[in-house]
C-alpha cells in the first residue's frame, strides 16, 4: 500500500529523477566515475562527460529534468533522456512524473476493449476513457462485444465516440482483441479490459516511451480498484497483475518477462508482424504474445506509470478459481515456448553454506557451522578481490553486506519455490513423513512472512498468510492439473543450475 501511494504521489510531479536509495555516485582517482548499487552489488563506470548530470543527482533528492539539462547545455535533450532512461532500467535511478509532449508529437492511439456480459463494468470503463487527457483527434475507442447475452451492446452504444464491433459467437478475449486491431487506425494499440478504469493521464504517461525506436510494447501500472475488505487489501499489494514499483525492460538473460494485457500498449506494426494474440489461448495469451514479441527482436518494458484500476474478484471462490486458471497456463506456455526452460538457480556458495547449517542442526555440532563460516569468509574475500581488480569502489563491509543479503535471499527463493508449487503436497506427506511436511509448511510460512514484510499491506500477518496460502494452493492446483493433463511436468520440475546462464 505504501509503495502504491508513493508512486501515485510522484507521478503527479513534473518529470524528475533521483538516485535510488541503494545507489551512489563516486568519482574515481583516475578522473572517471562509477555508479554503485549496494544490492544486488554492482557498479557502472560512467564517462566523465556525464559527471555533471550525476553530480546533480548525488544529493539523493528529486531533481527536475530541466536542472539536469542546464548542467549539460550542449547535450541534445534526446541524448540526455536516453542516458537517464538507461540508468533507470539498470536500477540506479528512479523517475517521478512523465515527459510532456507537444500536441503534435503524440501518435495516434486506438484503445481496444473486449467485453462480454458486463454492462455496468463497460459503462464505467468507457466513462473513464471519455475523461482521457489526450488529443481527441489522435485517439479512437473500439469495443468488441463477445456475443453478450444481456444489454452490454446497448450500453456501449450510449457512447457515440466508441466504435462497436459485435460478435455473433463467443470467441474469447484474444480473438476479440485481434478483430479490433484489424479495424484500428492508430499507430499505437492500447489494450485495457472492461473491468478496468483508466486514469485521465493513462496514455499521456505511457505513450512518450515510444520515442525509443527499439521499444515494441509497454505495460503500465495496474492498481486495485477496491479496498473495502481483507481480500481487497491483499489484492492491493499481491495482485497477479501488479508488476512492481520499478521500471523493468526485457533482457536476453530474463526470458520470462511479460506485462498483462489489461494495461498494454504496442506498436501496431509490431503487433501485426508477430500475428497478434494466439486465439487458441484463453489464459496466458498476454504472456505468450510478450514472449513472441521479444523473440521477434522487439524490446518490452514495464513502467509504474499510466495507472489503471482493476476490479479484481473479491470473493474467495472467484479469487481461488481465477488463480487456478492462471496456473493452468504454465504447462501450455512451456509447451509452446520450449526454448524457455524453467530453471532453479542454486549457486554453489549459498547452497553449500546452508547445507553446513542444516548439517550442524542435525548433527548437533558446531563444526559444520564453523566450516560454513569459513566458506562465507572466503567467498567475501574472493568477491572483494575481484571487485578491487575491476577498480569498483566498494568497501569490504559493503561486499559482505551484499553477500549476507544474497545468502538470505537464497533461502527466501527456495522457500518461495516450494510454496508456489509444492504446498498442496503437505497434507499428503503429513502421515508419511511429518518432519518433511513440517519443513515444507515452515518454508511456506517463511515465504509468506517475507512477502508480508516487503509488501506492507493494511492487514495483520495472520490474515495475509491466510490469503497467501489460498492463492498458492489454488495456483499450484491449476499447474499440477494441467501438467497431469498434458503430461508436461517442466513447470514443477525445473532444471537446476549453479551458474547463471
Amino acid at each position: 500500500m505504501a509503495s502504491s501511494n508513493r508512486t501515485a504521489a510522484t507521478n503527479s510531479l513534473p518529470l524528475a529523477y533521483r538516485l535510488r536509495p541503494a545507489a551512489r555516485f563516486d568519482r574515481l582517482a583516475n578522473g572517471g566515475g562509477a555508479l554503485v548499487l549496494g544490492y544486488p552489488l554492482r557498479a557502472l563506470f560512467v564517462h566523465a562527460e556525464w559527471h555533471p548530470a550525476l553530480a546533480c543527482l548525488a544529493g539523493g533528492d528529486w531533481v527536475p529534468r530541466e536542472r539536469i539539462a542546464a548542467a549539460m547545455p550542449d547535450l541534445p535533450a534526446e541524448a540526455l533522456e536516453s542516458f537517464l532512461n538507461t540508468l533507470i532500467r539498470k536500477g540506479y535511478l528512479a523517475q517521478a512524473g512523465f515527459p510532456r509532449l507537444a500536441a503534435s508529437e503524440y501518435p495516434s492511439v486506438s484503445v481496444i476493449i473486449p467485453v462480454r456480459d458486463r454492462p455496468q463494468e463497460i459503462q464505467e470503463c468507457l466513462a473513464s476513457l471519455t475523461r482521457l487527457d489526450y488529443p481527441a483527434a489522435k485517439r479512437e475507442i473500439i469495443v468488441v462485444d463477445d456475443a453478450s447475452r444481456d444489454d452490454t451492446p446497448a450500453v456501449v452504444e450510449q457512447f457515440p465516440v466508441v466504435r462497436l464491433i459485435r460478435m455473433t459467437q463467443h470467441r474469447q478475449a484474444a480473438f476479440c482483441r485481434n478483430r479490433a486491431a484489424e479495424a484500428a487506425r492508430g499507430n499505437i494499440l492500447a489494450f485495457i479490459d472492461s473491468d478496468c478504469l483508466a486514469d485521465p493521464t493513462w496514455l499521456k504517461e505511457l505513450v512518450p516511451a515510444f520515442r525509443d525506436d527499439s521499444l515494441g510494447a509497454l505495460g503500465g501500472w495496474v492498481d486495485a480498484a477496491f479496498e473495502d475488505n481483507g481480500l481487497d487489501r491483499y489484492e492491493k499489494v499481491k495482485s497477479a497483475l501488479k508488476m512492481g514499483s520499478w521500471f523493468k525492460r526485457s533482457e536476453q538473460a530474463e526470458r520470462f518477462f511479460y506485462v498483462p494485457a489489461c494495461n498494454f500498449l504496442v506498436r501496431r506494426d509490431a503487433f501485426q508482424e508477430v500475428g497478434g494474440f494466439r486465439e487458441s489461448l484463453h489464459v496466458g495469451e498476454d504472456v505468450d504474445f510478450c514472449w513472441r514479441l521479444q523473440d521477434a527482436g522487439y524490446s518490452l518494458e514495464y513502467r509504474p506509470l499510466g495507472r489503471v484500476a482493476h476490479k479484481h474478484r473479491n470473493r474467495l471462490g472467484a479469487f481461488c478459481a481465477r488463480r487456478f486458471d492462471y496456473g493452468t497456463s504454465e504447462p501450455v506456455l512451456q509447451s509452446l515456448h520450449r526454448a524457455r526452460v524453467k530453471t532453479l538457480f542454486l549457486p554453489w556458495s549459498e547452497t553449500l553454506f546452508w547445507l553446513t547449517a542444516v548439517l550442524a542442526i542435525v548433527a548437533q555440532s558446531l563444526l559444520p557451522l564453523a566450516a560454513g563460516g569459513i566458506m562465507l569468509l572466503v567467498d567475501g574475500i574472493r568477491k572483494h578481490r575481484r571487485l578491487q581488480t575491476r577498480q569498483v569502489p566498494v568497501t569490504r563491509r559493503e561486499t559482505y553486506t551484499a553477500i549476507i543479503r544474497g545468502y538470505l535471499a537464497f533461502v527466501y527463493h527456495c522457500c518461495s519455490f516450494v510454496s508456489r508449487y509444492y504446498l498442496i503436497a503437505v497434507p499428503l506427506l503429513t502421515p508419511l513423513s511429518p518432519l518433511a511436511a513440517a519443513i515444507m509448511g515452515g518454508m511456506h510460512l517463511m515465504a509468506g512472512l517475507v512477502e508480508f514484510s516487503v509488501k506492507q499491506p493494511r492487514l495483520n500477518p495472520l490474515a495475509f498468510v491466510f490469503f497467501f496460502t489460498l492463492e498458492q494452493a489454488s495456483y499450484q492446483s491449476g499447474v499440477w492439473w494441467a501438467c497431469i493433463r498434458r503430461l508436461n511436468f517442466n513447470p514443477v520440475l525445473p532444471r537446476v543450475i549453479h551458474k547463471r546462464i
